[in-house]
């Protein structure tokens, strides 16, 4: 029987995915783009600035044996990797790339701490999972709300407090930061709870805590609230990680999509931000490490 962590493993994976495979198939005709189309677009040189801390979600790519793909972002300079766990992160330290957002510790994204029914597993992974975080070396581990199941947000939101009370004190005696994503319920992720990033903040506000921020996702926030850098500028310092993702199709980050990057990227350095920005959009080119090497170039503002 596979254990609770092995089936959370296998939920998010599922996930994942679903996500690559629906929205690969919206942008066929994008498919075709070999990286040689692209090359003009793309700084041959891999020194990068130093303003912004990159990394990347290894999700996107894992048809690239993660040993491959590390040695890819270090190729392009690039020193960290999102959405990895414990099993991974002897091979991240072989390749001297730092995990910058951990997971293996959550259900699901629609089972989560909004839903007490969940509180207990939920409690025990991460009271589990927290120490390890934090003995390998890292700080940044995910959690989800859930989905809201006909529940109101603010049953919701008092539910995630109680539970996550439990854990908080273990991650901050730890230096562990535990992150709540922002995902849209719009077209990926339907009736997930936290899906504003006002419901977010007053969730941060209600458990207090420094070792609690959210994952400000702009592809997901930008269809669901728009107004990307007024948020980043208010809300900031609750926002401790950020990942990208081209809109609409959650794709290449280029001018093929609406989003204006390098805009997001130079108001995230204003605020003083020395987290990670990673890349969460999944790549059409044929040569996947080119369009992963486009996004960081236009994020190195």
């Amino acid at each position: 029987m596979l254990s609770l962590m092995d089936n959370a493993n296998s939920n998010i994976m599922k996930r994942r995915n679903f996500i690559g495979t629906s929205a690969v198939a919206s942008v066929g005709l994008l498919a075709c783009k070999s990286a040689s189309a692209m090359a003009g677009s793309v700084n041959d040189d891999n020194e990068l600035k130093g303003n912004i801390n990159h990394s990347a979600c290894y999700w996107c790519y894992n048809k690239i044996p993660l040993d491959e793909f590390l040695g890819n972002l270090k190729s392009l300079g690039i020193m960290a990797i999102d959405l990895v766990g414990p099993e991974d992160w002897p091979l991240l330290k072989k390749h001297g790339i730092h995990a910058s957002m951990c997971w293996g510790a959550e259900i699901s994204l629609t089972e989560g701490w909004n839903d007490p029914k969940y509180h207990q597993v939920l409690i025990n992974n991460y009271t589990e999972m927290i120490p390890k975080v934090a003995e390998a070396g890292y700080t940044n581990l995910i959690c989800f709300s859930g989905s809201r199941r006909g529940m109101d947000d603010e049953q919701g939101l008092q539910n995630c407090v109680k539970g996550l009370q439990n854990i908080l004190p273990l991650a901050e005696n730890h230096g562990v930061v535990i992150h709540m994503e922002l995902l849209n319920s719009k077209v990926d992720h339907k009736d997930y709870m936290c899906d504003h990033t006002d419901w977010g903040v007053s969730l941060c506000d209600a458990l207090g805590s420094d070792n609690f921020k959210l994952l400000y996702d702009i592809y997901h926030m930008q269809i669901m609230e728009g107004d990307i850098i007024r948020n980043i500028q208010d809300y900031h310092q609750y926002f401790g990680h950020y990942h990208t993702g081209g809109n609409p199709g959650r794709n290449e980050i280029n001018d093929s999509q609406e989003l204006n990057y390098p805009a997001i990227m130079k108001a995230i350095v204003a605020t003083g931000f020395k987290g990670h920005v990673a890349q969460e959009f999944i790549p059409t080119y044929e040569d996947k490490i080119a369009a992963l090497k486009e996004g960081v170039t236009i994020c190195d503002v």
